[in-house]
């Protein structure tokens, strides 16, 4: 059945009416699903989060109120999810490197001790603020949130600085012949 053949009652609940039945959840899933694919474009994620959000629903059932249709009450639980899971994605991200390049890191080359060396001094030339912000990162182990407390930055500025930093610790150990 389409989306645009259904029909959608918004019909408000009140307090001694029953919650949500699994059979009306279970009529909204195929609805839901092609929702979630429309967000992450991804078959497996979209079945991951579809199943959440049902789960999260039946959980839940209790408080929902009918000011809207379930469809729709499905569908923010849903977004809801994928945000959470987009945003943990993005802290979760490694280091930025070239996909293509399968050279070590300047993070990597610290375990060598030639190499140890070599980023020690190339980060030594570094300018202001990319030497401070890449030493409290690796060095320190500050949390970008913490750097951008020390000088007073966003967030982002500070990521933003220490990848800039990284790449040119790697460009100058390329120019060098090291990776």
């Amino acid at each position: 059945m389409k989306r645009y053949e259904r029909q959608v009652k918004r019909v408000p609940r009140r307090n001694n009416d029953p919650p949500i039945s699994q059979e009306l959840l279970c009529a909204e899933y195929e609805a839901v699903y092609r929702y979630v694919l429309s967000l992450c474009r991804s078959d497996s994620e979209a079945q991951d989060i579809t199943q959440e959000t049902f789960l999260k629903a039946m959980k839940a059932a209790e408080r929902f109120q009918g000011n809207s249709s379930l469809y729709t009450w499905l569908c923010a639980i849903a977004k809801n999810l994928w945000l959470n899971r987009c945003r943990r994605a993005a802290r979760e991200i490694p280091a930025v490197m070239d996909i293509s390049d399968s050279a070590p890191s300047p993070e990597q080359c610290i375990l060598d001790e030639d190499l140890s060396m070599q980023v020690h001094q190339i980060l030594h030339a570094l300018p202001e603020p990319y030497k401070e912000v890449f030493s409290l990162r690796l060095f320190g182990q500050l949390s970008f949130a913490q750097i951008a407390r020390v000088f007073s930055k966003t967030e982002s500025w500070t990521r933003v600085t220490y990848h800039r930093a990284r790449k040119m610790i790697m460009d100058a150990m390329r120019k060098e012949g090291t990776l």
